[in-house]
């Protein structure tokens, strides 16, 4: 392959990239905690969409569980989110035919 080519693949490689990126970024995931009481909606650009309280965790005199569990339903989101990614990442490079685990730019 000559240097051109490399160069226009790259290129290809960078804007596939570019709109999966945008395409993700209106894919919503949803991270839970405490068992389904607080749930975090979240786009895979990491953009947190909504935030959902179980009526029960209102009657909760404790304000530091309840913003430990906001906190861990964010992580859990993102961390989907972040997965959601990798996931759609591999596929574009298995459809250009790039090697498995290759590190792309972001």
């Amino acid at each position: 392959m000559d240097i051109q080519q490399m160069m226009q693949q790259a290129k290809v490689m960078q804007d596939k990239m570019q709109v999966m990126q945008e395409e993700l970024g209106q894919v919503i995931v949803e991270g839970t905690a405490g068992g389904g009481v607080v749930k975090a909606s979240m786009s895979c650009k990491g953009e947190c969409q909504s935030i959902s309280i179980d009526d029960s965790m209102m009657d909760l005199n404790e304000k530091e569980v309840l913003e430990d569990l906001i906190k861990a339903a964010l992580n859990d989101a993102k961390a989907k989110a972040d997965q959601k990614l990798a996931e759609e990442t591999q596929k574009m490079m298995q459809e250009m035919g790039l090697p498995a685990g290759m590190q792309l730019p972001m």
